[in-house]
Formats: structure tokens, sequence, C-alpha cells
């Protein structure tokens, strides 16, 4: 997060600021960054991807507040962004969407309108800097007022699944997740194998799905239920031959 927050402006803010949602269904909250331009410490994160370049998101991200990531089960979800209410450090008229890799944990040691931005209940997003350039005149202001709202993930191709762990227990990274983005469940099932219908996947952490089924030199299918419960189904989309470590496009985007 920022180091240089400009106390006495971001006061001058958020006392300015309403609270609640407003008639165009915009709501309100507040923004830092955290990174570099390059976006070197955005990569991995508590929603689990890795490479956020090879995996498709790039610098368009940001990390949630408590309220917000919603213990990472909001990961993979894409808002649209605007500066409010700050005419000297606001872009006027410019948005920018993101999309949720990341958790910004309390800070207890400061209060949350001095420094704990990111406390409960505070609905906060810490940006890669990038992206929040795109709303705000630089970096000096710190924390900025802005407005957001839930809109649909625009993806490249199919979703994606990265499959690690060992061959007594399997973890299912699923990302690239169009529509509504965050994912609900997941279930697998061993293609060819009678004895096997879909088995459901457990939730480990953001979005990384496990279990101790055994799937090693099975062909997998996967099926995705996404949190406005729509639910599409990857079949045959892992080959029998697959290794841990490796990633597989599916056919299918919401």
């Amino acid at each position: 997060m920022a180091k240089t927050l400009g106390f006495f402006m971001a006061l001058i803010a958020m006392a300015s600021m309403a609270v609640g949602r407003d008639s165009t269904g915009w709501e309100n909250a507040f923004a830092t960054f955290y990174g570099d331009i390059s976006g070197g410490e955005t990569m991995e994160g508590a929603c689990g991807y890795g490479d956020l370049f090879k995996q498709g998101y790039g610098l368009d991200t940001a990390a949630l507040s408590t309220t917000l990531f919603n213990n990472g089960h909001t990961c993979g979800a894409c808002y649209e962004l605007k500066c409010t209410n700050n005419p000297e450090w606001c872009i006027n008229g410019k948005t920018t969407t993101i999309t949720a890799t990341n958790f910004c944990p309390p800070n207890w040691s400061k209060p949350s309108d001095m420094g704990g931005w990111c406390n409960p209940p505070r609905k906060h997003f810490d940006m890669a800097m990038a992206a929040f350039l795109k709303i705000v005149k630089g970096t000096k202001v710190g924390i900025v007022p802005v407005q957001y709202r839930r809109v649909k993930c625009v993806k490249k191709g199919g979703i994606k699944f990265e499959i690690k762990g060992n061959p007594y227990w399997n973890l299912v990274l699923v990302y690239n997740v169009g529509g509504v983005g965050d994912v609900k469940g997941v279930w697998v099932k061993k293609m060819g194998d009678v004895k096997s219908g879909w088995i459901q996947m457990t939730r480990n952490w953001g979005q990384n799905w496990e279990t101790g089924e055994g799937l090693r030199r099975w062909r997998l299918s996967f099926r995705v239920t996404v949190s406005d419960g729509r639910t599409l189904n990857a079949l045959g989309v892992v080959p029998a031959n697959w290794n841990f470590g490796q990633s597989f496009e599916s056919k299918v985007q919401f």
C-alpha cells in the first residue's frame, strides 16, 4: 500500500463522501495502490493465482479488504471503479475494470480512517499501481474515494484449469473465468470410470479446489458453477497423460 498517504487531503475526501449506494448502482469505497508500475509485487497472492500476465489478468487487478474479499469467495470477480469527490486528483470521466486477485489484510494497529484502510467494515480496493493511475492523477495522494460496481468479466478463450498437488491429493486452480467471474463450486469426473460420477471438490483457498480422489491416468472433465448459479461442463478438458503443474484450457466460457 502506498506510504505517501496525504492524510489531510484524505480526511477531507472522507468527510465529503456519502455512504452507501447511489441511484445508478454505484457503491462507495476507497482505493490505494501497492507495488510498482511493473506490477511485480502484485503477482500471486491470496486468490491462488500465479503469474498474472501469463494467466491473462495483467495489471488490471486489486487486493480487496475483508468485507469485499469474503474469505476468498470473491476471487475472480470484476469491478468497474471510478475516482470521485476529489477534483484535484481524480481523472474526470475515467473508469477502469479490475479483477479481484488478492487480499488486503486489516491493520489493527491503526484506526480505519488513518492507515487501517482495509479494516472491517471498510470497503477498500488496494489496486495495482498501473490500474490506479488509470483513474487518479499521480501517486502522491495515496488514498482516494472511489465508486465501484460489479461488472461482467470478459476473458479470452475458455476456462482454464491448473492441476497441482501429488498422487494422493489434487489441487486445481480454476482461472480465466468469464461472466460473474467468482467460482462457487467445482466438480471433477474421471471419464470412462463407470463407478465414478461427478466428484464434488472442496475450496482449499481462493480459487484452488481440492480432492483426495485418485485422478492420475484418467481423462478428466470439470463442472464449474459461478456465484450467479450458472454452470458449465468442461468435458474431457484434461487428457489421460496429464502431469502435475500443467494447465489446460477448455472450450467453454461463461
